[in-house]
């Protein structure tokens, strides 16, 4: 499905309706968190860690999908809105149009409750979108449809640029809405049957690993502002990827995740493995001896190798692939070990084909990934909608990047739903995968107390 128009949600459209008008100016400096304070949802916010910023608000064209064939229904869709397309590009330095989204955890998902205007893909190319790089920041107003026209879409963007500058500078970011009450979609019973359940198919030899996932229902003391915990989250965590997706008023879901799932750049592709994890310590000693003791666990040495060979497996089909030096990745509350992948493309492919194969890497899915699937859908008591599916932006080149949705939620009013996952493997301990689990929380839960 395509819908084109230049406010929220707009009519549908037939696939070949129109062109793809797309106009740039640069602008000075911009606080990203009063513009989209400024603007009705939807919106939406998606940033690297000292890379591309991009925030967003309406709907110049949105691609929807589900079932099995979802990325090469985004690509198609995509790919007809980009065969005409007017824009006063990258001549003139200005940012090229970006469609952003993200996926469902599975391509059966349900869009209901808490995930009520979550299909299993989406992505949108705002009406009005800033664009932040190491070149500059940009304002960019965008329309498709058979009668985009250039002139208005001018016109439009002088409103645009002229509605930036009259916002603060500054916005001072407001008191956090404090947390009443948290409850545990899976009470600690039921996660040790649950551990017990995948240690035992894993002793069978049908899974080698599996990634169990819990909630977290959080009832807030008043409603949230959410560009205000994306700020905050940004200062407490500068290092991390954030995202905000908000397709209505009734919430959105944001996070700030550690961890890359892939960027490409013409044939150059960037990926990583991430996982095993542990806490900060209170001096540098002891912050050391926790990291060390990463590097030399055999459980979690075994949970990295299986996720990095399966990610060099699966990228193996595209071109080259090199293994980087394994390292220990510092967060502010919580260490991971980390191993960077890449690969020199020998193919022609879109950054799609890429998260297609990789996802759900071993590091939120498991291995066989059909087992680990099957294990999931038996055992976990949650819906996980988006949570630790993909969610990114690509180009009409077909670049892009990709995050992982991990250490989110979905919240609005004074309500939030935060989601966190460990990797069960053989030798797994339940109450150790408890309380690794309750660490993942933190990022996201501290922000609303």
């Amino acid at each position: 499905m395509e819908r084109a128009g230049s406010g929220g949600r707009s009519s549908e459209v037939g696939r070949d309706a129109g062109r793809l008008v797309s106009r740039s100016r640069e602008v000075g400096d911009v606080s990203f968190r009063a513009f989209l304070a400024s603007r009705a949802p939807p919106r939406l916010q998606w940033a690297s860690p000292g890379g591309l910023e991009l925030a967003g608000a309406g709907v110049a064209v949105e691609l929807t999908a589900d079932g099995p064939g979802r990325f090469d229904a985004v690509r198609n869709r995509a790919d007809a809105v980009f065969a005409d397309v007017d824009a006063n590009g990258a001549a003139e330095g200005a940012p090229r149009p970006r469609f952003v989204g993200g996926f469902a955890f599975r391509d059966d998902h349900v869009p209901d409750g808490s995930w009520s205007g979550f299909p299993a893909a989406s992505f949108v190319l705002p009406a009005i979108q800033l664009t932040r790089t190491d070149d500059g920041t940009w304002v960019t107003v965008n329309r498709y449809g058979p009668d985009a026209d250039a002139d208005a879409v001018e016109a439009a963007l002088d409103e645009a640029v002229d509605a930036v500058a009259a916002l603060p500078k500054m916005r001072p970011v407001g008191d956090a809405p404090g947390v009443a009450a948290t409850r545990r979609t899976t009470s600690k019973d039921a996660w040790t049957t649950q551990v017990a359940d995948a240690t035992e198919r894993i002793r069978a030899g049908d899974l080698e690993k599996v990634v169990l996932a819990t909630a977290l229902e959080v009832d807030l003391r008043g409603d949230v502002d959410l560009p205000d915990v994306l700020e905050r989250l940004r200062r407490t965590y500068p290092n991390c990827y954030r995202f905000l997706v908000q397709p209505t008023e009734t919430g959105g879901f944001l996070g700030a995740p550690p961890e890359r799932l892939v960027a490409q750049t013409g044939r150059r592709v960037e990926t990583e493995a991430l996982a095993g994890s542990v806490g900060r310590g209170g001096t540098p000693e002891a912050d050391a001896e926790l990291a060390q003791s990463l590097v030399d666990s055999e459980k979690i040495q075994h949970e990295q190798r299986l996720v990095v060979d399966a990610i060099c497996e699966q990228l193996a089909g595209f071109g080259a692939v090199a293994e980087g030096e394994q390292r220990v990745r510092k967060l502010d509350n919580i260490q991971h070990l980390q191993t960077p992948i890449s690969a020199e493309l020998d193919v022609d492919a879109h950054v799609l084909d890429i998260v297609e194969a990789l996802h759900p890497t071993p590091a939120v899915g498991g291995l066989p990934p059909a087992a680990a699937a099957a294990t999931i859908r038996d055992v976990e008591t949650f819906e996980r909608g988006w949570y630790a599916a993909p969610v990114g932006w690509f180009d009409a080149t077909g670049d892009g990047e990709f995050l992982v949705a991990i250490r989110s939620g979905v919240a609005g009013g004074d309500r939030a739903t935060l989601f966190a996952g460990n990797g069960i493997v053989r030798d797994s301990d339940p109450q150790e995968e408890w309380d690794e689990i309750q660490l993942k929380y933190r990022p996201l839960l501290e922000e609303f107390r």
